[in-house]
């Protein structure tokens, strides 16, 4: 299938590893010029250029954190400048601490406040503009699958991540009319470094080997394995292309079939 992204142009923020960069790489591989923003300068530019090297389609690096505003309208504008146009948007951050309700202060409700759904809401408004001249706007949101089905310690995750589900659904019928179709995607247990972390927290916590942690949750998924990083990437990509043409306000799960809930 075509995905018409040749020529096209993508921004994926928080896009030098794991989720974002496996999205932004799908993107490029399907011809889109893609921005990869990072907090890390360094990071941003040694993953577009091995995105560059293996697509050979351009690509920008772009310094941001997602929780300034000043840096996602930089990242924004730069990309409209060194492109031209802004057809896909992909919001992604990484995501909070893991800790208990009676762990957690004010500062950290407010962290996770702040880079989880202020910045989907910084980065459409600064976007949109640039979005509604586009002849298939489109906006991907990544998530979790927490937003359907809470994960036990990841309290911040778990409410902060629903509001942007919250968000983009509301957006989906806002913004119909001018052709923006904005959907979330998310991951289960897709074997990135940030997962890693998670089972060696919870090995750590219990007292046993991360291997046994990770044995553990594999088979609680009925496709028996994690999710290969790439798998996800083309779920985003799809999303995010004018392939996708009917699809709005979804929130579409790359778990292997792990969320029990039916609706």
């Amino acid at each position: 299938m075509d995905l018409g992204l040749k020529g096209r142009t993508a921004l994926v923020l928080a896009a030098s590893r794991g989720l974002g960069k496996a999205a932004a790489l799908c993107l490029s591989q399907e011809g889109a010029m893609v921005a990869v923003a990072s907090r890390s300068e360094e990071a941003a530019s040694a993953a577009a250029r091995s995105m560059e090297q293996i697509s050979g389609n351009r690509t920008l690096a772009v310094k941001a954190d997602v929780t300034r505003p000043e840096d996602i309208r930089q990242a924004v504008a730069r990309t409209v400048a060194e492109f031209g146009r802004l057809d896909t948007l992909v919001i992604n951050a990484g995501g909070p601490p893991a800790g208990l309700f009676t762990e957690l202060d004010d500062a950290a409700w407010q962290q996770a406040f702040e880079l989880n759904l202020m910045s989907a809401v910084r980065s459409i408004r600064e976007a949109l503009p640039h979005l509604k001249k586009s002849d298939a706007p489109r906006v991907v949101a990544i998530t979790s699958t927490s937003v359907r089905q809470p994960i036990s310690g990841l309290i911040l995750s778990n409410s902060v991540r629903a509001g942007v589900v919250g968000l983009i659904k509301t957006l989906s019928f806002e913004l119909a009319p001018d052709g923006v179709l904005l959907n979330c995607v998310a991951p289960g247990r897709i074997d990135t470094d940030r997962v890693r972390e998670l089972d060696e927290g919870r090995a750590q916590r219990a007292g046993r080997p991360a291997s046994e942690i990770r044995s553990e949750n594999a088979q609680q998924i009925p496709l028996g394995r994690y999710g290969d990083p790439a798998e996800f990437g083309r779920a985003v990509c799809f999303l995010g292309s004018p392939a996708n043409s009917y699809i709005t306000g979804t929130t579409a799960y790359v778990d292997g079939g792990s969320t029990r809930s039916v609706i």
